[in-house]
């Protein structure tokens, strides 16, 4: 009964956000994340793959999209939470369970993500001359998909992780140029990581995210050889980045962490609003 009484409360909010997406004119997100991809994908696009690719090219232009899915997912929930405190404190006292309200965040989110994915899949794959062969799937797009997908969603949870921590709005905001600055550093793909930052780097979604594409896209093929190597030829890359090596195991391992760090953000987000309502 206990249980049933969490789904309904989750099913109640999941209709309640939806509501709101429509009456609050919400889809500007889902426009947001169409302009920030075209943009994207428009710059990088010609130069990642085909005759004129190399591997800075390729690991530069993943690394553009990942930073845009990232910004796309945590702009979606930022200030989700933190605007509702006095609502929940008031729910709370009336038997609402925090796990239920953030699950139904976290569901609501996972169809927004989804078409955000969707719409971020498409216009790179107009721009983008992806290789057609995947992985696990037959073609790389679902992979792709996929890989997009669990990113912006996760980073959307992250988003709802660091409302729920802040007091308002305005803190909110203002710690999100801090977690997408993180994020973007701890890909390794700017910097070379050492010791205690390269453990760091395990729990971002940078990371894993670029493990993921990197994989997909065969980083390590000879097909994408060092600029260096199309002046002077001689130049060859010695050893090929264990991150992306094009295997399943690799891959899912990344899809597995992606998923583990977007738990981890969830129970967060529970355990904060708990503490914060404690005296409720």
């Amino acid at each position: 009964m206990h249980k049933t009484s969490r789904l309904k409360q989750m099913t109640v909010y999941v209709k309640k956000n939806a509501r709101l997406f429509m009456n609050q004119k919400d889809w500007k997100f889902i426009i947001i994340a169409a302009v920030i991809s075209l943009l994207v994908c428009a710059i990088v696009g010609k130069n990642m793959f085909g005759e004129d690719g190399t591997y800075e090219s390729a690991k530069s232009g993943f690394f553009a999209i990942i930073s845009a899915a990232i910004w796309i997912g945590i702009f979606n929930s930022i200030q989700r939470v933190c605007k509702e405190h006095e609502t929940i404190r008031s729910e709370y006292r009336s038997g609402l369970h925090i796990s239920s309200y953030v699950f139904s965040h976290v569901v609501f989110d996972f169809a927004l993500c989804f078409v955000q994915a969707l719409i971020l899949v498409i216009i790179c794959n107009i721009f983008i001359e992806f290789p057609e062969d995947g992985i696990i799937f037959g073609n790389s797009l679902i992979e792709y998909f996929i890989s997009l997908f669990l990113i912006i969603w996760g980073s959307d949870i992250m988003g709802l992780m660091v409302s729920s921590v802040a007091s308002t709005p305005n803190v909110a905001m203002t710690a999100m140029p801090f977690v997408l600055i993180l994020q973007l550093v701890m890909s390794g793909v700017l910097f070379e990581l050492e010791g205690v930052w390269e453990k760091v780097a395990n729990i971002t979604y940078s990371k894993w995210g670029m493990s993921a594409l990197g994989s997909i896209g065969d980083l390590n093929s000879d097909d994408l050889p060092l600029k260096m190597s199309k002046i002077f030829p001689q130049v060859v890359r010695l050893e090929s980045e264990a991150a992306y090596e094009a295997t399943s195991s690799n891959l899912l391992s990344a899809w597995g962490y992606i998923c583990l760090i977007g738990l981890s953000c969830i129970i967060i987000s529970i355990v904060s609003l708990k503490i914060r309502n404690r005296d409720s």
